[in-house]
């Protein structure tokens, strides 16, 4: 079953790559950075963009606190996974820094802070998922080289436009490849993930940032309260707060069921 799950990723990935390969490169569109919301408040430009972005930097803190915390019924206490968890909430609270930095004020030169910890998460979910119910040999070994890729689109993408032929398809690619990849593992071996409805409702709050990131200006028009884009982070980090939220349920699982049993 390992084998036939990895072939479908590893088949997904090539047809990603080829679909990416036949269409154009894609420059980073300027029309990006007019966000909807411009306010400023107490001295801050762009306030309500830059102010949620502490939603994250408080989800990422949590995390990396109960990733370093040591209590009797955490299963990773000892385990080789611990640092993955660490590293994937220290990307979380890292996206806030880079987020609210590049909100500020909006360009490509400060673009590159805030995608870049937003692609080493992506990636670094993507190999914790694999080590957590398919194969932790494969998930340990595959997240370093996968965090490094995932770093090297934002790194590429920024050099193509300084070239002045920029070419997003890369990061493109690995931000939308791991949910995929993820939503294919968790339909394909479910009995292997305790708390997979967590992970369900993350994929789902995230598709619903996207959503709202696309009606920036849509959401803002409705009374001029909030804007898609402030809300696509709130929602983002609740997706990170549920995938922390599994990542504690899935450490803990075992240990209860051992509880039980005796």
């Amino acid at each position: 079953m390992q084998r036939f799950i990895f072939s479908i990723l590893l088949g997904l990935a090539a047809l990603g790559i080829a679909a990416a390969l036949m269409i154009p490169p894609i420059a980073q569109p300027l029309w990006y950075h007019d966000f909807a919301d411009k306010r400023s408040l107490l001295g801050v430009p762009n306030f309500f963009n830059v102010v949620s972005n502490f939603s994250f930097l408080f989800v990422g803190a949590w995390g990396i606190w109960y990733s370093a915390s040591e209590k009797p019924t955490d299963r990773l206490r000892d385990s080789s996974e611990r640092w993955m968890w660490s590293f994937f909430s220290a990307a979380v609270a890292l996206t806030a820094v880079g987020s609210a930095y590049y909100h500020l004020d909006p360009n490509n030169d400060r673009l590159v802070w805030d995608r870049l910890p937003i692609a080493m998460t992506f990636m670094a979910l993507l190999a914790i998922v694999i080590a957590a119910g398919l194969s932790r040999r494969a998930g340990t070994l595959l997240f370093l080289p996968l965090v490094l890729l995932g770093a090297a689109t934002i790194f590429y993408w920024h050099l193509t436009e300084n070239w002045g032929r920029g070419d997003l398809r890369p990061y493109l690619l690995i931000q939308f490849y791991p949910i995929v990849a993820i939503a294919v593992i968790l339909w394909l071996c479910p009995a292997q993930y305790e708390g997979i409805g967590k992970l369900y409702s993350a994929l789902a709050w995230y598709a619903g940032a996207k959503l709202y990131e696309f009606l920036d200006k849509d959401v803002f028009a409705l009374g001029q309260i909030i804007s898609g884009h402030t809300l696509k982070h709130i929602g983002a980090a609740v997706s990170c707060y549920l995938i922390l939220r599994w990542i504690r349920s899935s450490a803990r699982a075992p240990i209860q069921l051992v509880a039980r049993s005796q």
